[in-house]
């Protein structure tokens, strides 16, 4: 990675020992807190477990999950589309993800693509580079909003069902021991609501703020995880997976 002594953290921090979503406004909407925040502990949960040696960051942005993983891994290799919106400051190459990458055949034994694959016009040529580029035995990190609202327009192309993501990892012969639905239909609602509070002016973005923080205790409750349980196959804010290559 290009500059890492210049690295600071974005969209997420470590907060109390754990990965955790930001909460400045500018790397993280009032509104997208609680979706960033549970994507942020499947992060946690699952890096340090499968995350080891050469990783690559597709679509790496700030590289806003660095953090987690730089003491997990060997090396670590940015690739991100030419202009991104985002900036180029820790790029290491520019390059069409849409396309096929100029990295020889399982010369990673990690890649992450965290909030990237709905930006992909061609998402299956983009799983099967994942799974060429992948040592045996190495895993691919991805997550994808689900009930989440048109964003970084007009490259914001689609929404994937889990039976979708299946289907994509089983054609690329990778398997999949990680899939996990991100929220129920009470962090739907949460949501929906906190990004229509926050456009209020003054009283807007602590309402919003007040709305996730309700939504959150209930994660604490049993009455809350089954609930979640429940719902999440029908209604989800997003989905949480960790790819494998077969092992040779």
């Amino acid at each position: 990675m290009r500059n890492p002594d210049r690295w600071t953290p974005s969209k997420y921090v470590q907060r109390r020992g754990r990965l955790a979503a930001s909460h400045d406004a500018a790397e993280v909407g009032v509104g997208s807190r609680l979706i960033a925040g549970m994507v942020a502990a499947c992060y946690d949960a699952h890096l340090s477990r499968y995350a080891k040696g050469r990783l690559i960051d597709l679509g790496c942005g700030k590289v806003p999950l660095y953090g987690a993983y730089r003491g997990l891994v060997s090396e670590v290799m940015c690739v991100d589309w030419p202009d991104s919106p985002h900036g180029g400051l820790h790029v290491d190459l520019e390059a069409d993800l849409g396309q096929v990458l100029p990295f020889d055949a399982a010369s990673f034994d990690t890649v992450v693509l965290s909030d990237v694959l709905e930006h992909v016009p061609e998402p299956a040529l983009l799983w099967h580079e994942m799974a060429r580029l992948l040592a045996p035995g190495g895993h691919a990190f991805v997550n994808v909003p689900f009930m989440y609202g048109v964003h970084e327009a007009p490259h914001d192309y689609y929404r994937y069902t889990e039976f979708a993501l299946r289907r994509f990892a089983e054609k690329a012969g990778l398997e999949l021991p990680v899939l996990l639905t991100v929220g129920g239909s009470q962090h739907v609602l949460a949501d929906l609501l906190a990004k229509h509070l926050a456009q209020l002016p003054l009283v807007g973005a602590p309402l919003a703020a007040l709305t996730q923080g309700a939504v959150t205790l209930t994660d604490r409750s049993a009455w809350g995880r089954r609930l979640t349980e429940r719902t999440g196959s029908r209604f989800t804010l997003g989905y949480f997976m960790v790819a494998r290559a077969p092992a040779r």
